[in-house]
């Protein structure tokens, strides 16, 4: 007798039954033998059983032949399928990663392909303080207004749609590197300045480098006059760059600073990440003899003005050397306890003050001394005087080369009987050769 096996997928077909199914044979109800139906339906029902046991676990196991005709268009994976075929064109990238714990202070941002953004939203993720930004113009990218904060957890959600409308959305929880974790370096001039010739570019890092080459070669300095520009390192934590001679006047110099991710040493990383331009001025070169106890004021090579001076005593000469303006003060606080000299003086309002060393070398307006002592001799304590008035008032030769300077302009001592500026000692560099110059790069 033909077995028929029937599941969910593969019904038995209905049948009309005939009188000659319902009754037995004749010869099979008068005998005593044993019916062999009991048996068979013994034999179907296991069978049954058994199929159906095997239907299921192929079904669990994913196999579309154990269906019947399925072939799995109907199934979860037809429905994955189908959702795959439908999903957006748009694809959201974050920069920073979700879980990153060291990503970037500058570069944040969000970028779409096949879309445009919709909405993007950045907040701490402590305090929930939202970070504003902006969309761009045409809807690809995303980015913050401000630099992050360092060492803070933030979390952002992207969304963006396709050109059918299909909507997409990228979720991150990031928290940018830690103080502790980074460097930072402080840096002289800023953005926008118009400075002297002798004017250097000069980085303070917040910490020790180790990893010099790669800081120095992710910082570069270069000037529209082509002059060849090197670094030089003072130590572990001072980076230095000037061409061989003084800037040209008038050229323009960019400094790229792209240490966003450079590793400066065991366990920091840098976070910064800027192009700054600054302008050379007209060339102003000052030459102070201590001999003669005047200053030659030249501006582009001429002889401008010639001023007596009063510089350094016997007992406290100025240093010899090349030295360059770093700060200008219309009016400053000189205590001699602040550079090693006790209570020797104390003057609070020292007018038109330009500093020369790190070590409290000025060029200063000198108000208490009489007007005898200016071009005869040397009576401060290691800074040139030129002749002022209380209060820096009235037309003086302190007060016009003040405003005749700039930061970066070049005071150059000679004839004095103390030693040579070190290079390091303020914005000194000129004072090494250029071969002892480039000697200290790591480039």
């Amino acid at each position: 007798m033909e077995q028929l096996v029937t599941s969910p997928d593969n019904p038995a077909p209905a049948r009309s039954r005939t009188p000659h199914q319902l009754l037995q044979p004749a010869e099979q109800q008068a005998s005593g033998a044993p019916r062999p139906h009991r048996r068979m339906r013994r034999t179907l029902a296991v069978t049954a059983l058994f199929a159906a046991g095997a239907l299921a676990l192929s079904a669990c196991g994913g196999d579309a032949s154990a269906g019947g005709n399925d072939d799995g268009k109907n199934g979860q994976a037809g429905a994955d399928a189908a959702a795959k075929k439908d999903a957006s064109d748009a694809k959201i990238k974050v920069s920073s990663k979700d879980g990153a714990t060291n990503a970037s202070i500058n570069d944040t941002g969000v970028k779409v392909t096949g879309g445009k953004l919709t909405d993007v939203k950045l907040t701490a993720a402590d305090s929930g303080t939202a970070v504003a930004g902006a969309i761009s113009s045409d809807g690809s990218s995303w980015k913050p207004g401000a630099q992050l904060e360092r060492g803070t957890k933030y979390k952002i959600v992207a969304n963006a749609k396709d050109g059918k409308g299909r909507p997409a959305t990228e979720n991150a929880t990031f928290t940018t590197v830690s103080s502790a974790n980074s460097f930072i370096g402080s840096y002289t001039p800023d953005d926008g300045k118009t400075v002297g010739v002798g004017m250097p570019v000069s980085f303070n890092f917040d910490k020790a480098i180790t990893n010099k080459k790669d800081v120095q070669s992710h910082i570069t300095v270069s000037s529209s006059s082509g002059q060849q520009v090197v670094g030089h390192w003072f130590g572990a934590q001072r980076l230095d760059f000037r061409p061989e001679d003084y800037w040209k006047a008038g050229s323009k110099i960019t400094m790229k600073i792209n240490l966003d991710g450079v590793k400066g040493g065991q366990g920091i990383t840098g976070v910064q990440s800027k192009t700054v331009s600054f302008t050379i001025g007209r060339s102003q070169v000052s030459t102070v003899d201590m001999n003669t106890q005047t200053m030659t004021v030249k501006r582009d090579g001429k002889t401008y003005r010639s001023i007596p001076i009063s510089g350094g005593s016997a007992d406290h000469p100025t240093y010899n050397g090349q030295m360059v303006i770093s700060e200008k003060f219309e009016q400053t606080r000189m205590d001699g306890s602040t550079v090693g000299f006790g209570g020797e003086y104390d003057i609070k309002d020292v007018p038109h003050a330009m500093r020369l060393s790190s070590s409290g070398t000025f060029l200063h307006g000198n108000y208490w001394g009489s007007p005898s002592i200016f071009g005869n001799s040397g009576t401060s304590h290691g800074c040139v005087g030129l002749r002022d008035n209380k209060g820096g008032g009235g037309d003086t030769p302190a007060k016009w080369f003040f405003n005749e300077s700039l930061v970066g302009d070049v005071v150059i001592v000679k004839n004095s009987h103390d030693q040579t500026v070190k290079p390091d000692n303020g914005l000194n560099g000129w004072n090494l050769s250029w071969s002892d110059w480039k000697a200290g790069s790591e480039a």
